[in-house]
C-alpha cells in the first residue's frame, strides 16, 4: 500500500496515513466480488473458547441470548479482550458472568453482571445495527444483495468478538432497512410460497413478519447454536461434574465440561438456505409462527393485497365468491327480534339484517323464527294449526326461493 498520490510505500520509519488505514479497513471489510462464488458465499464462523479457557459451564436449562449493544467505537484494549472473552462463552448461556471478577469488568459490562445469570451476547452499538443482525446478513448470497444495493461483505462471525473498525463509516445510511428488504423477500417464499412478496399491501401482516429483523434475530440465533453444539469437544482434561462455588456449594442446574471446537458455520449458497429453512421452523418453534400465519390467512381482507394479481389474492377472491354464493340461509335468533343473517356477513364480519325478514309475510316470518328455534315441520305444523306439515314444506321451498333471489343466488 502506498501514500496517496505518492509511490512510497508505508515503512517503519513512517506511520500509514488515515487514508492508508482507511483503506486497509475497507479492504478487510468487503470481499471482492470475484471471490464470491456459490460454494463458500455466504459464510459464518465461530472462534471456539478453548482458545482461551480450559473449561465451560454449561446451564442444563440454557437461557436464549438477548443482544445488547454497548459504545465500543474506541474500546480501552481492556474492554475490548474482556467482550471478546465473554461472548466466546456462549456455551455458558446465563451463567457466563462468573467466569469473571465483579469489581474488575469495566463499564458497561459491569452493569450487565450486576443483573445476575443473565443470558447477554455484547454487541457494538452502531447506527446500522449491523452487529445485531449479522447473522441474518450473513445468510443473504450474493445476487440478493445485489438486488437491493447491499455491500458484499467478508465472512461473518458470531458471536461478536473484536472490531477495531467503524463500520458505520462504510455502510449506507439506510443498511438496516435495506437489509430488512433483503431478508424479507429472501424468506417470503417459505412463508407464502406460490405468492410475490409485491402481492400483498405494505401494511399485511404477514409481510410486516417478514421484514421484522427482530422477530427473526432469536430463532436465527437458535439454529447457530444448535448448529455449533453438534461441533466436537476440545479435549481440555475437564470432566463433566457439579460447578464449585466459593462458599463450598455448587451452582445449581449446571454442569462444567469441555468448551466446543469453532470453525464453520455454514458456508455457500446451498448451506445459507438450509439455515434459512431451519430459521422458519426455530421461528415455529419459539414464536408460534405457524399460529401466526394461519391466524393472518384466516382473517384476510381484500386491504391486504396489492392491485397485482397472486394465487392468494385469486385463492381468496374465489373464496368469496363461494361466501357470496352459499345455498343455505342461515337464522339467527336475537333477544327482541329474529333477523336474518344474509350469506355474505361471514365476509363483512358476521353482520346482521333485517331486510329479508321484512319481505316475508306474518305466516312465513312465523315459520322461521320456529325453525330458528329448534322446532321441526311437523311441530311447526302443529304450532300454526297446520293438519300436516305440507303446507310448512311448501312455504319452506317459496322462502328458499325468495332467499335465491334477495341474495342474488343462481339456485
Amino acid at each position: 500500500m502506498t501514500r496517496e498520490g505518492s509511490d512510497e510505500a508505508p515503512s517503519e520509519d513512517r506511520p500509514p496515513t488515515a487514508a492508508e488505514i482507511e483503506a486497509w479497513h475497507r479492504e478487510d471489510l468487503f470481499l471482492p466480488p470475484g471471490d464470491a462464488d456459490e460454494a463458500t458465499y455466504p459464510s459464518l464462523y465461530n472462534i471456539s473458547a478453548g482458545m482461551i479457557f480450559t473449561g465451560v459451564i454449561r446451564p442444563l436449562q440454557p437461557q436464549l441470548p438477548d443482544y445488547v449493544a454497548i459504545p465500543l467505537d474506541r474500546p480501552t484494549d481492556e474492554l475490548a479482550v474482556k467482550v471478546a472473552n465473554w461472548n466466546m462463552l456462549w456455551e455458558a448461556g446465563q451463567f457466563r458472568r462468573r467466569f469473571f471478577d465483579a469489581d474488575e469488568l469495566p463499564e458497561p459490562m459491569a452493569k450487565v453482571a450486576d443483573l445476575g445469570d443473565v443470558n447477554v451476547i455484547l454487541v457494538p452499538r452502531t447506527r446500522s445495527r449491523y452487529y445485531e443482525y449479522a447473522p441474518l446478513f450473513h445468510l443473504l448470497p450474493k445476487d440478493v444483495l445485489d438486488r437491493f444495493d447491499l455491500p458484499l461483505m467478508r465472512r461473518g462471525q458470531w458471536p461478536f468478538l473484536a472490531d477495531w473498525r467503524s463500520v458505520d463509516r462504510f455502510l449506507p445510511a439506510d443498511f438496516a432497512q435495506s437489509l430488512s428488504r433483503a431478508w424479507a423477500a429472501t424468506v417470503w417464499p417459505l412463508l407464502n410460497s406460490g405468492s410475490r412478496l409485491s402481492a400483498f399491501s405494505a401494511d399485511d401482516p404477514i409481510r410486516l413478519l417478514a421484514h421484522n429483523l427482530d422477530f427473526w434475530l432469536p430463532p436465527v440465533t437458535t439454529v447457530i447454536q444448535e448448529l455449533l453444539g453438534e461441533f466436537p469437544l476440545v479435549d481440555k482434561g475437564k470432566p463433566v461434574g457439579p460447578v464449585p462455588l466459593a462458599d463450598g456449594g455448587v451452582l445449581p442446574d449446571a454442569v462444567t465440561g469441555n468448551p466446543r471446537m469453532g470453525g464453520t458455520v455454514w458456508a455457500g449458497v446451498q448451506g445459507a438456505g438450509e439455515v434459512v429453512a431451519a430459521t422458519v421452523e426455530a421461528a415455529d418453534a419459539t414464536g408460534r409462527l405457524r399460529d401466526i400465519l394461519d391466524a393472518v390467512r384466516a382473517h384476510r381482507v381484500a386491504d391486504d393485497f396489492s392491485p397485482s394479481w397472486s394465487f392468494a389474492r385469486e385463492d381468496f377472491e374465489r373464496k368469496l365468491y363461494r361466501k357470496r354464493n352459499k345455498v343455505a340461509v342461515r337464522f339467527v335468533e336475537l333477544t327482541d327480534s329474529i333477523p336474518v343473517q344474509s350469506p355474505d356477513s361471514d365476509v363483512l364480519g358476521n353482520l346482521v339484517t333485517r331486510d329479508f325478514l321484512a319481505l316475508l309475510d306474518e305466516k312465513k316470518r312465523q315459520i322461521v323464527i320456529l325453525l330458528a328455534s329448534g322446532f321441526r315441520q311437523h311441530e311447526i305444523a302443529e304450532q300454526l294449526g297446520y293438519a300436516n306439515h305440507s303446507p310448512v314444506s311448501k312455504r319452506l321451498e317459496q322462502i328458499r326461493r325468495q332467499a335465491e333471489a334477495f341474495f342474488g343466488l343462481d339456485g
